[in-house]
């Protein structure tokens, strides 16, 4: 599976979320293999100390977006490698990513990490 197919499908909060086939926790009842490598495809995704940054940077961010100009800066890293870690993160569902100019902005999908989060619970 490649990064621009990660299955991370996030519906409204009335309705179920799912990563791939799994739709309930993983402990309600054994989980597929596809399943399984579906919900491994999108928790690689976050399983990144940068990209958990970006997602908190960009949460945190005034009005829930940054643009990638804002985000280098702070993770010392360059603007080609803060832009391959967005783009992951994009592909995965994680962010939105709007144009304006030349710069690129991103937001965090509303309900992606509750999708991953409702994928482990326990109950």
């Amino acid at each position: 599976m490649t990064m621009t197919e990660l299955p991370l499908t996030v519906r409204t909060r009335s309705a179920a979320c799912c990563i791939g086939d799994v739709c309930a926790p993983i402990t309600r009842e054994p989980v597929t293999e596809a399943g399984a490598q579906d919900l491994a495809a999108v928790l690689k995704a976050l399983a990144d100390p940068v990209r958990l940054r970006l997602v908190s940077m960009i949460a945190a961010h005034e009005d829930g977006e940054a643009c990638v100009c804002d985000l280098t800066e702070p993770l010392g890293l360059t603007q080609p490698t803060v832009s391959h870690h967005l783009k992951v993160l994009l592909d995965a569902g994680f962010v939105t990513r709007s144009k304006r100019g030349t710069w690129a902005y991103y937001a965090l999908v509303l309900g992606s990490l509750d999708a991953v989060a409702s994928t482990l619970r326990t109950v």
